[in-house]
């Protein structure tokens, strides 16, 4: 039987500035842009809601929709998420429901619909879409977390001008915004469109929301739709200064609890695991430099979309088994990431993935590998890693060792504890 490494448990420390009370600094911000020079009372105002797992994000929409309440107007919540949630208007409303995301956790009626409207064609010929319910609305307010994308580089990424542009363009705007950007690119589609858009709809205010490296709420900031397009390169500064990171930059084999869209809008982050260019090898500036990526499960807030394990070698059959490839083709295919939903080589168990991987790693001999086991890629405060690894740790004053090396705790089916 092949001897697997030993392994060892750290804690890292990241810059992790922190919002105190989220609901009172989104009403702080959202007061700052004295909204009630532009509503009226009775007015409706679409709220967007999209499909990633960002923190506190019911808090947050229901903060909102408390603050247009006080101003006498009347909020809801769209599901703004182009294909996720098989592409379906209850699909879509059961991925908010799985985030806590209900009617009475919110304080506001949740519509859901694939319909969309067409407000005009951009300039590179193709039509401009829009959710209809949030269009006929008398305003809308685009809600979203500001991050680096899982594909996309340049100035725009995951922010408030996608938001406007793949969420709210539902299923039939992302496919033919995923299939322009493959002409143009997407910071040209976004220049393109977004003003589009801020002109022809009833854009009233944007929240961005970005996190720190522990998953928590680190900035809130209202931005009025003028300035969508000038502060959201900021704000994407400070994501990507802020975004969780692994250990070590060298890694001959990944182990990863779990992936899913409420993880990251591929499932693993391309920018924690170094493979936003290449789905199986890092660019050459890119870092860190992963050789084999291994899965063990999808998350039930996923519905079964397990878009991502195509960047990963190796996954435990179980993830197989919890997905939807309906759902999973649909993403891969509207988001023309398509090999993102092939499925990876599949083992039995923990013990036979890992021997599998470790044997492809190159000459070094497996005990002496260098594996990093995580949870997932959005949460890497605590993480364990191999003993090849123990003597660079010990020198670093941002990692603290927790264990001392052990074996790998498999069972006597060759499986290791279930995610928590």
């Amino acid at each position: 039987m092949l001897s697997l490494p030993k392994i060892f448990r750290l804690r890292q420390r990241f810059e992790g500035p922190r919002v105190a009370d989220v609901a009172a600094e989104v009403q702080r911000q959202l007061t700052r842009l004295e909204l009630s020079k532009k509503l009226r009372p009775g007015q409706s105002i679409a709220i967007t809601a999209g499909s990633r797992g960002i923190a506190q994000i019911a808090e947050i929409l229901r903060a909102i929709a408390a603050h247009l309440k006080s101003l006498g107007g009347r909020p809801f919540l769209v599901p703004a998420m182009g294909s996720h949630g098989g592409g379906t208007a209850d699909g879509q409303r059961q991925v908010l429901e799985s985030y806590g995301i209900r009617e009475a956790a919110v304080g506001c009626p949740i519509r859901s619909t694939m319909e969309t409207v067409v407000v005009e064609r951009a300039a590179e010929g193709f039509p401009v879409h829009i959710d209809r319910l949030a269009f006929e609305a008398d305003h809308i307010v685009v809600c979203n977390r500001v991050k680096p994308h899982t594909c996309f580089a340049g100035d725009f990424q995951s922010g408030l001008m996608k938001m406007l542009l793949i969420g709210l363009g539902k299923c039939e705007g992302a496919k033919i915004y995923h299939r322009a950007v493959r002409d143009f690119g997407f910071d040209r589609i976004i220049r393109s469109v977004a003003p589009r858009l801020l002109a022809r709809c009833p854009i009233l205010a944007g929240l961005a929301v970005v996190e720190n490296a522990y998953d928590e709420i680190a900035l809130v900031e209202a931005v009025p739709p003028e300035r969508f397009e000038s502060r959201e390169t900021g704000l994407l500064a400070l994501a990507a200064q802020w975004l969780p990171r692994l250990p070590f930059g060298q890694v001959d084999v990944l182990l990863i609890d779990r992936i899913g869209k409420d993880i990251s809008g591929t499932g693993l982050d391309p920018n924690v695991v170094g493979r936003k260019f290449n789905d199986h090898r890092a660019a050459e500036h890119e870092f860190p430099k992963v050789q084999r990526i291994a899965l063990r499960s999808l998350t039930a807030a996923s519905h079964g979309n397990a878009i991502g394990m195509g960047m990963a070698e190796f996954c435990r059959s179980q993830l197989l088994s919890e997905t939807d490839f309906a759902a999973t083709r649909l993403n891969g295919l509207v988001s023309g990431h398509i090999s993102a939903a092939m499925p990876p080589l599949d083992y039995e168990t923990d013990r036979q993935m890992l021997s599998a991987a470790l044997e492809t790693i190159g000459l070094a001999e497996p005990p002496d590998a260098r594996l990093l086991w995580i949870a997932d890629t959005l949460h890497l405060s605590e993480v364990e890693c191999s003993a090849a690894y123990l003597a660079d740790a010990r020198g670093r004053a941002d990692l603290e060792i927790l264990t001392e090396p052990r074996d790998l705790p498999l069972d006597a089916e060759g499986n290791l504890p279930d995610p928590a």
